[in-house]
């Protein structure tokens, strides 16, 4: 069957059924453009509980998380509403100097010592020192700096897919996801304090920066969310099966260079949850994961064991610097079409050379993405990246289209024919844009641009205060949560060693 054979299968209430929610991390740095060291603000709710609100890796590191979507424009009308609030509390927290800003760049702002970095702190129940533990785990295992890059995740749904729907899907999008890294990548250059002590292949742009001139999203590259330890496990996506078995062992197999790091230090303070590969779910990297909405307690595994994927989880999209929210309704568009086409185009199975050639095209792409002639490897042979993204598109057409019938307008075929255009004068990529701003009106300086976008952004949200009931809604959340967490941690009748046992128990992960 073809794509468009495919797509005609596809009962009009299941394309209508689409659904897209997004996870937006920002760290909080100060107006100079360093760090903020604060500890979470008290008016945003308890990072461990609100549904909205929370922190990734580090104490300053907010993620704001929108509910789930029928149209890109309510997801992003969402995401605007939680950063006026934000902003708002920011500005008006007793204690707080009214000096702070969501940095916009996906690589981060001037950044203290490692060990300086806060991790996020959640309170003192077993779950929230669980999640501190294992941000301690991250910070031995990679370092701090690593886990501050931040970046958008893009949850996608469609009503009455298979797990082998699914997994045919991601198959797709991970030998395809080169294109998103190409058309949305935003982070060409870093901060020297990103890089100091690491070794890196980055050329000088000005003191202060370092950058590649054809790089599209370097924190997707090498020196990004990558583990030279996860480069040994060739998780196959056939299945949910195989994917389940190979994420199990990793989940329960003692890893020696982390068996080495211990538990606990000497001090009788925990290192890390476990010694294995992971030390749970969400420690895999990856550009995209099955998902599926877990119970109290539940380990993510065996949710996907036990009742199938839910939803697919895009996570190699670059905040937009030049987008107040980090991303606009029109991406989210081709985000949308693109999903479909990885579902309905020809999906074989993976292999473990397949899989190791895709992880070669990312950091290929991440770092000279817009050099002309720039070659992939597909199928045993090279190919032009824009070739190739040039098929993909092309056989786009036919969905966008489809979309456009089912809601009205043209938006989807406008976006498609955008990133055509950008396939003859890429110098019109966020990644080119970002490079081309930063000479022209900052010297070079990647910590300076990405200042006086945030304070832009800021000012931004601070001319759009919320209305009196919606404010209202967000401090009636944020009381709940604090509640909420307090109910967690009164509830607690074990000790901390004997729930982290009971819970990484390898019967947890389900079979």
């Amino acid at each position: 069957m073809t794509i468009t054979d495919r797509l005609q299968a596809l009962a009009a209430t299941q394309l209508h059924g689409m659904r897209r929610g997004i996870e937006k991390e920002s760290l909080r740095a100060r107006a100079t453009g360093g760090l903020a060291r604060t500890p979470h603000p008290t008016g945003l709710g308890a990072p461990l509980t609100h549904p909205r609100i929370t922190t990734d890796y580090s104490e300053s590191q907010l993620e704001l998380i929108t509910g789930v979507h029928a149209t890109p424009e309510a997801a992003v009308d969402e995401l605007e509403r939680i950063h006026r609030h934000v902003y708002e509390v920011l500005e008006t927290e007793p204690g707080r100097d009214g000096n702070e800003l969501l940095w916009v760049s996906s690589m981060p702002c001037g950044l203290p010592p490692d060990e300086n970095i806060p991790i996020g702190s959640y309170g003192s129940s077993n779950i929230a020192r669980a999640k501190s533990v294992y941000r301690m785990g991250l910070g031995h295992r990679y370092g701090r700096r690593m886990q501050t890059i931040s970046g958008i995740h893009y949850n996608w749904s469609l009503p009455g897919l298979s797990n082998e729907q699914h997994f045919a899907l991601i198959r797709n999008f991970r030998r395809q996801s080169f294109l998103l890294l190409w058309l949305f990548g935003a982070s060409p250059a870093v901060c020297e304090c990103f890089v100091a002590g690491r070794p890196h292949d980055l050329l000088a742009l000005e003191p202060g920066t370092f950058y590649r001139p054809h790089a599209t999203s370097l924190r997707m590259g090498r020196l990004g969310y990558q583990s030279e330890a996860q480069a040994s496990l060739a998780v196959s996506y056939n299945s949910l099966e195989s994917y389940a078995h190979s994420l199990h062992g990793a989940l329960t197999q003692p890893y020696a260079a982390y068996e080495a790091i211990g538990i606990k230090n000497l001090g009788g303070e925990y290192n890390q949850l476990a010694t294995t590969l992971l030390q749970i779910e969400n420690e895999f990297y990856g550009t995209i994961r099955p998902k599926r909405v877990i119970r109290p307690g539940e380990r993510p595994l065996h949710a996907l064991r036990e009742r199938g994927v839910e939803y697919v989880e895009v996570r190699c999209m670059d905040l937009d610097p030049f987008e107040p929210v980090g991303i606009n309704a029109g991406t989210m568009r081709f985000l949308d079409v693109f999903l479909l086409h990885c579902l309905l185009a020809d999906s074989p199975p993976d292999t473990p050379d397949e899989i190791a050639a895709l992880g070669r095209n990312q950091h290929r792409t991440a770092a000279f993405g817009r050099e002309p002639g720039l070659k992939l490897e597909r199928g045993g042979r090279e190919v032009t990246l824009v070739d190739w993204a040039a098929e993909i598109l092309e056989q786009c057409q036919s969905i966008a289209r489809a979309l456009d019938a089912l809601h009205g307008g043209t938006l989807h075929a406008q976006q498609l024919a955008a990133a055509q255009a950008a396939l003859a004068d890429p110098d019109t990529l966020p990644s080119a844009r970002v490079l081309a701003a930063m000479q022209a009106d900052f010297a070079g300086s990647h910590a300076r641009f990405t200042q006086a976008q945030s304070l832009q952004t800021r000012a931004h949200f601070r001319a759009q205060p919320l209305p009196a009931d919606e404010r209202a809604r967000f401090e009636a959340q944020a009381r709940e949560s604090i509640a909420e967490r307090m109910a967690i941690e009164a509830a607690d009748t074990v000790d901390f060693e004997s729930w982290r046992r009971a819970y990484l128990a390898p019967e947890r992960l389900g079979v």
